[in-house]
């Protein structure tokens, strides 16, 4: 699993599907290549001081470490945003929470966030 780095690449993860969670946001998007699932972490100055967002931002990575691979779509991009609730918040809660949402993802279509959907012809 790599990392996003790039603005770009978090940008073109904002425009697709989420799951809200009290802890945190999933994004996510699935890309057209064959390369690795990539996962990227934010946490907005909102959240509080840079070391509680960095707190927050190390639960989340390990969150991600401790997820099993098949919970994962491959070929795809995630982005978690993290919640000052993060920082209380039972770290088995929300690993259930993370695993939820991806299942949630899962079931979404690629065009739930308001874009116009393709006319039914019948």
């Amino acid at each position: 699993m790599d990392r996003l780095r790039q603005r770009a690449d978090f940008l073109a993860v904002a425009g697709g599907p989420r799951v809200n969670a009290p802890a945190f946001v999933v994004q996510s998007r699935v890309r057209g290549d064959d390369g690795p699932v990539r996962v990227g972490f934010t946490v907005t100055k909102k959240a509080g001081t840079a070391t509680e967002r960095n707190r927050i931002r190390r639960r989340l990575r390990e969150l991600v470490r401790r997820l099993d691979q098949g919970s994962i779509r491959p070929h795809s991009d995630y982005v978690l945003v993290g919640r000052r609730a993060a920082l209380a918040a039972d770290f088995a809660a929300m690993l259930d929470d993370l695993r939820s949402a991806l299942r949630r993802l899962e079931r979404q279509s690629p065009n739930v966030r308001g874009d116009s959907r393709a006319p039914r012809t019948e």
